[in-house]
C-alpha cells in the first residue's frame, strides 16, 4: 500500500462519526451488530490465497509422498472445520447456517492455491468463513509440509502464505 493511500485511509477512519461505527455502541463499548430484523437472503463468498513452498516439496505433495499423508485431504478437511467454526474465533461474528463449503486446489510448480467457496442462507454474509477456510487449511498445508521445507537451521526461508483474499460476494433475495 502506498504511503499516500495509507494516509487516505488513516484520515478517513479519524474523519468517520462514531455512529458509522456499526461494532460501537454509544458508549464505546465493542458489540455485535443486531441483524435480527434483516431478511434472509441467499449468500455466496470466495476467498483464495497461496503458500509459496519449494518444488521439491511440490513435487512430493502430487506424489503422495509426505510423511504426515495426503496434505490436500487433509487440508480439505481444516478449511471445512474453520468455515464451520468462524464465528467462535472473530470476535462478534455472527453463527450463521452455512448451506456448502466447496475447496479447490490448484497446485503449482512451487506453490498451492486454495480456493473456498462457502453458501449460506440468512441474514449476514459469509466473506470471513470463506477467509477462515483459506487460511487455515493452507496453515495444514504448512503444517504437512514443514519438515520438507525447514533448511539447515530449521527455517523456512521460502515458505510464505500470501494474496489472501475475499474474491467475490454474493447477495440474492430470496422469493
Amino acid at each position: 500500500m502506498s504511503d499516500e493511500r495509507a494516509g487516505a485511509e488513516s484520515n478517513e477512519s479519524v474523519d468517520r462519526d462514531d455512529s458509522d461505527l456499526t461494532h460501537v455502541d454509544e458508549e464505546g463499548n465493542v458489540q455485535m451488530v443486531d441483524v435480527g430484523a434483516k431478511p434472509d437472503s441467499r449468500r455466496r463468498a470466495v476467498a483464495r490465497g497461496t503458500i509459496h513452498l519449494s518444488a521439491s516439496t511440490v513435487r512430493a505433495i502430487r506424489d503422495d509422498e509426505i510423511g504426515k499423508g495426503d496434505v490436500l485431504a487433509t487440508a480439505r478437511i481444516g478449511a471445512i472445520q474453520a468455515v464451520k467454526h468462524t464465528w467462535e474465533t472473530i470476535p462478534m461474528c455472527h453463527q450463521i447456517p452455512i448451506t456448502n463449503v466447496d475447496t479447490e486446489f490448484e497446485v503449482a510448480d512451487e506453490s498451492v492455491t486454495l480456493s473456498v467457496t462457502v453458501g449460506t442462507t440468512g441474514k449476514t454474509g459469509c466473506e470471513m468463513e470463506a477467509l477462515e477456510g483459506v487460511t487455515t487449511g493452507l496453515n495444514v498445508v504448512w503444517d504437512m509440509v514443514k519438515a520438507a521445507e525447514k533448511d539447515d537451521d530449521g527455517q523456512y526461508p521460502g515458505t510464505r502464505i500470501s494474496d489472501v483474499e475475499v474474491v467475490t460476494k454474493e447477495k440474492a433475495t430470496l422469493d
